[in-house]
This record gives structure tokens, C-alpha cells and sequence, in this order.
């Protein structure tokens, strides 16, 4: 296991903590906004490199699927505690995220049962599968952007 992973992992299992103080956590708000920008940034850069794979424009490896979707687990944990109060305003997250935060907290927990998901099927080693999970994942993600994110 590489440093990158180990620090992956680790953050995964921390990151309950970490929310439970997410405003203790960040010194100032531009400080969360650009962690939880910079978290997202990993995500969406991890989560496609499986993209050419689900294609069917590089050849299937269950290993390397399986270890990208444990990081793309771990990535996924991390930019939540970061929307704390004094942030809202500062970012393209719309307001919505804090005046319809039940409504938020459903599409973050869409995304977490739909990364669950993802994970079964990197398990399973059925491609078929893995591309159905993968869909799922990036329609929650358009989702949630729709909902609660500004289009620049």
C-alpha cells in the first residue's frame, strides 16, 4: 500500500470525527471552502479515471477498478464537514445547501448508498455491473450539482 493510500485510508476512518467539528476545524471559512473544493476536485478526478474502463475503451482490470473505487470510498467521505456556517455565499455551492439542508443531507446520502454500491459491484468483478453502479454514482452526482450547485 502506497503513503497516498494509507493517508486515504486513514482520513476515511477519521473523517467521522472530523465532521462531527467541522467548524472547529477550519481556522476561517475560506479555508473549508477551499478543502471541501479541493476534495471534490480528487473525487471527480479519481472517479473518472475509471470512465475509459466503463467505456469499454481500455480493457477490464478488476484489480485496479477495485483499488480506485476504495479511493474514490475514501475521497467520497471527505468534503461534507466543510459546508459549515460562514460559508455559505463564498463558493458555487447555492444557498439551497444551507436553506434546504434536509434536502442536501438526502442527496449526500443518495451519493454515499450509490458509491456503496459502486464498491459491491467493483467486488463482484462484473463489468456489467460496475458500469450500472458507475451511471448511478455520476447521476447523483448531476443531481445533487442541479440542486445545489451554481452553473458557472
Amino acid at each position: 500500500m502506497n503513503k497516498l493510500s494509507v493517508l486515504l485510508v486513514s482520513g476515511a476512518l477519521l473523517s467521522p470525527l472530523w465532521m462531527s467539528s467541522a467548524s472547529a476545524q477550519f481556522a476561517k471559512p475560506e479555508d473549508a471552502i477551499k478543502y471541501r473544493q479541493s476534495a471534490f476536485v480528487l473525487l471527480a478526478s479519481q472517479f473518472g479515471r475509471m470512465q475509459p474502463t466503463v467505456k469499454g475503451q481500455v480493457p477490464y482490470d478488476a484489480a485496479a477498478i477495485k483499488a480506485n473505487v476504495a479511493l474514490v470510498q475514501t475521497l467520497s467521505t471527505l468534503p461534507w464537514g466543510a459546508f459549515g456556517a460562514g460559508t455559505e455565499g463564498k463558493s458555487s455551492a447555492k444557498p439551497e445547501v444551507w436553506s434546504d439542508a434536509a434536502g442536501f443531507k438526502a442527496a449526500q446520502t443518495k451519493f454515499e448508498s450509490a458509491i456503496v454500491k459502486l464498491s459491491a459491484a467493483a467486488d463482484s468483478g462484473d463489468l456489467d455491473k460496475l458500469r450500472a453502479a458507475f451511471g448511478d454514482v455520476g447521476a447523483s452526482c448531476k443531481a445533487c450539482h442541479d440542486s445545489y450547485r451554481i452553473k458557472k
